[in-house]
């Protein structure tokens, strides 16, 4: 991937000083190592007139895969191929972003110890990026950088093929800003809005990002119009992330109106008093509920079907009525981050013989899962292919036939809700479909009818009064008939569509 930046100057200021101010001398080519690939910086041009300087990454694909861990389009689990042949070697991302916070370092923090009074003026800059992936198109662009004060923004498509132009655009543009910002200014929006407009990142968001975001987006970001898609797509929609980077903005623009400092405004609490109860994210509501509904059910052997990397098994562990838990999941490398999380190769004799995980696909029958009191399905049948589901369901219901089923998944009528989230699109790039409450409820009635059970609908999370819940879940009780399940019979079985507060209400 590839992108240029050029500035102009006169006899007295020479175009030749953008190599003070970058760190980086004009008569050498530089080459500097990342951690998925190498970054090299070079001057097609440098005089008093003009000067070019040109940062060309080289992506290691190998080097991307194993460092990625299969997180991001680069290093998808699911097809392999696609792990080594992708867009990422061509197309400006976070892989960009990170290497020019890594060789422009200095002149990203606006330090120049040369040319101090260089480094803090406007400097005429042309900046341009041959491939640019915009998930929202030129006009996304074009909201994204013409609030920052460039003179001209440029989002010109890339055609996905000019030999047939009927094919129309791809989703790659060509990009030239042109203004006079600071050189700090300009390298700080191209870290921030280069993963934005890509809409993915190759690496895990931790919650450290959220610093280098408002770091980086010091005296732009918390008075830009699309902060709020500028940060959710940041922090890769971790809407826990989302809503601590969205408060403090807020925070920093009472202060930039009141012209104060953040610290003088964020002072009417003492931190280390503060009782005050913060939001609960939705997967740990959606924990609470998952165990609320198992102990309901008295269940004392618990599988969690599709337990990724272990987070409800941790939780199940915590309480020792549970007194055996079995993850399972097709994924090894799920698996591994399971134990990782657990601490497997560290944990008590006693506490290590309640738990396993085991490696298995849900859409075949095993038996090694019969017997148990209950099974958890957590957001896990909306990965599956809508041909699949019998099968997961025989797998399940049929065959291993727990006597309590809990299942959950997003309400897709929940999603305009989502501000960051484009209409049409789903919660996660795996996800094959997202049912809303009444194609969920169907489901839940012909699983339930066909083998056995009787089932239950919740909410998880607020209960909108228009689109429902952003989680909704079914609790399935098996009944011991003597019909044959599977069989097709009818069984007599019901599902309750009543919220669970409503039953409350109703029994006091």
């Amino acid at each position: 991937m590839f992108l240029t930046i050029r500035t102009t100057g006169t006899p007295q200021r020479p175009a030749t000083d953008l190599g003070f101010l970058l760190h980086k001398h004009p008569g050498k080519a530089q080459s500097f190592s990342t951690a998925h690939g190498t970054a090299h910086v070079l001057y097609p041009e440098a005089d008093a007139e003009g000067c070019t300087v040109a940062l060309l990454l080289e992506v290691d694909p190998v080097a991307l895969v194993r460092k990625g861990r299969g997180k991001g389009r680069g290093g998808a689990p699911d097809a392999a191929l696609a792990q080594y042949v992708n867009d990422r070697p061509y197309a400006a991302s976070s892989l960009l972003a990170v290497a020019l916070a890594k060789v422009f370092k200095s002149a990203l923090h606006g330090a120049c110890a040369a040319m101090p009074e260089r480094a803090a003026a406007p400097l005429p800059l042309r900046i341009e990026i041959p491939a640019l992936p915009a998930r929202g198109g030129p006009g996304l662009v074009e909201r994204l950088f013409e609030p920052l004060g460039w003179t001209t923004v440029t989002a010109e498509p890339v055609a996905l093929d000019p030999e047939f132009p009927e094919w129309g655009d791809s989703r790659y543009v060509r990009l030239v800003l042109e203004g006079e910002p600071r050189l700090a200014d300009a390298l700080n929006q191209l870290y921030v809005l280069l993963p934005v407009l890509d809409d993915a990142k190759h690496y895990w968001v931790a919650p450290d990002e959220v610093d280098k975001l408002l770091r980086a987006g010091d005296g732009w970001l918390a008075g830009h119009p699309e902060r709020e898609l500028i940060t959710s797509r940041y922090l890769a929609r971790r809407w826990s992330l989302t809503r601590q980077a969205t408060e403090r903005l807020a925070l920093v623009r009472l202060a930039e109106a009141d012209g104060l400092d953040v610290e003088d405004v964020d002072n009417a609490v003492d931190e280390a008093s503060d009782t005050e109860e913060r939001p609960v994210p939705l997967a740990e509501q959606r924990r609470t509920a998952i165990l609320g509904a198992l102990r309901a059910a008295d269940a004392a052997r618990v599988l969690d079907l599709g337990c990724g990397q272990g987070q409800l098994v941790q939780a199940l562990l915590k309480d020792a009525r549970f007194a055996e838990v079995v993850g399972v999941d097709v994924s090894a490398r799920a698996l591994a981050a399971a134990a990782r999380r657990l601490r497997l190769d560290r944990m008590g004799e006693r506490q290590a013989a309640r738990v396993t995980l085991l490696q298995g696909s849900l859409t075949y029958t095993d038996k090694r899962l019969t017997g148990y009191d209950a099974a958890v399905l957590s957001e896990v049948v909306e990965h599956v292919d809508p041909p699949r589901l019998p099968a997961l369901a025989y797998a399940v219901f049929g065959s291993a036939r727990p006597r309590t089923v809990v299942v959950t998944t997003p309400n897709a009528e929940y999603n305009v809700r989502w501000e960051s989230l484009p209409a049409g699109h789903v919660r996660h790039f795996d996800h094959r479909f997202e049912w809303n409450r009444e194609e969920f409820g169907a489901w839940v009635a012909g699983v339930a009818d066909r083998y056995g059970y009787e089932a239950v609908l919740a909410p998880v999370g607020p209960d909108d009064p228009e689109v429902g819940p952003p989680t909704q879940m079914a609790v399935f009780t098996r009944i011991d008939t003597e019909a044959s399940p599977g069989s097709g019979t009818p069984t007599g079985t019901a599902v309750d569509t009543t919220p669970a507060t409503k039953k409350k209400e109703d029994a006091a």
